[in-house]
């Protein structure tokens, strides 16, 4: 608890221009919990960044599942190269998480907590294509993940989450680019390695993450109606069993190099973006 309060005494100070603490010390919230945000806080914990603290919806959904910290929400905890991260019930609880070496997940979809923390950095990554809200009051420094923000207008920071030259890019003044609506391309696959729900309904799985599949093998069921394989591989990210789903939402992502996928471990994408956070971090912080 006093780690909390003293927080919210320092954050003030810096919205006043004065007193900065030490990086250690900074209280950095990340909005959402999936594979994008939880790439970024293993990068963030790894630099010695301790104080961070996840905000979740009550019933989030991921397709990497086994590299998402929001899965502590249903689990109690998941652990993430190294890493654990725990469900936080209360705001006392956040200390104590904080104090076993941990990463808390609070379900908080309004972002509640925000304004008891009073963090020095709050980041975006919850990935929705869009700003649900975010703005630059919620902190000193405001950074959003790919597209829907605006460097400059809601958020202090852009960082580009598109695959290509400009992966992990800082954008100081502007937006990042356009949604492509296009996976991204392994072994020359993109679209074909994506699982979409092909109605609304309720999921039920048949494979799970981690098995090697073929082409035309069902994988699940919406409504009772299949989902097929379009390709082999291993299956990189499917979403949980028993999930009500939208038609055309994402529900599994095929890896088409196989046995040689890791399913379990961090994307070169997600540590692209978390570096670029960092980088942003220290920009802002570090003088």
């Amino acid at each position: 608890m006093d780690a909390i309060e003293n927080n919210m005494t320092d954050a003030a100070q810096v919205n006043e221009g004065g007193h900065v603490p030490s990086l250690k010390d900074l209280v950095i919230v990340i909005k959402g919990g999936g594979e994008m945000a939880t790439g970024l806080a293993c990068r963030l914990f790894n630099a010695n960044f301790r104080h961070l603290v996840m905000l979740e919806t009550d019933r989030p959904m991921a397709v990497r599942r086994c590299v998402s910290f929001c899965e502590a929400v249903y689990d109690g905890a998941i652990t993430v190269e190294g890493i654990t991260a725990r469900r936080s019930d209360a705001f006392l609880d956040i200390s104590r998480i904080w104090d076993a070496g941990e990463v808390p997940v609070v379900v908080d979809p309004v972002w509640a907590v925000i304004s008891d923390l009073a963090p020095q950095v709050v980041i975006d990554a919850i990935i929705a294509k869009k700003n649900l809200g975010t703005d630059m009051g919620e902190a000193p420094l405001v950074i959003g993940l790919g597209p829907g923000f605006c460097a400059g207008e809601d958020v202090h920071r852009v960082i580009e989450t598109n695959r290509g030259h400009d992966l992990g890019r800082i954008i100081e003044k502007g937006p990042a680019q356009a949604d492509t609506g296009i996976p991204g391309t392994i072994c020359g696959v993109s679209g074909e390695r994506v699982l979409r729900a092909p109605s609304d309904g309720l999921f039920e799985a048949v494979c799970a993450i981690g098995d090697l599949v073929t082409r035309d093998q069902v994988m699940g069921l919406v409504n009772q109606v299949p989902v097929t394989a379009k390709i082999d591989g291993m299956v990189r990210g499917l979403i949980r069993n028993q999930t009500l789903v939208p038609a055309g939402c994402k529900i599994g992502d095929i890896d088409p190099r196989g046995t040689a996928a890791a399913h379990d471990t961090i994307s070169e994408k997600a540590r692209a973006v978390g570096g670029a956070v960092l980088e942003a971090i220290l920009n802002r912080y570090n003088r």
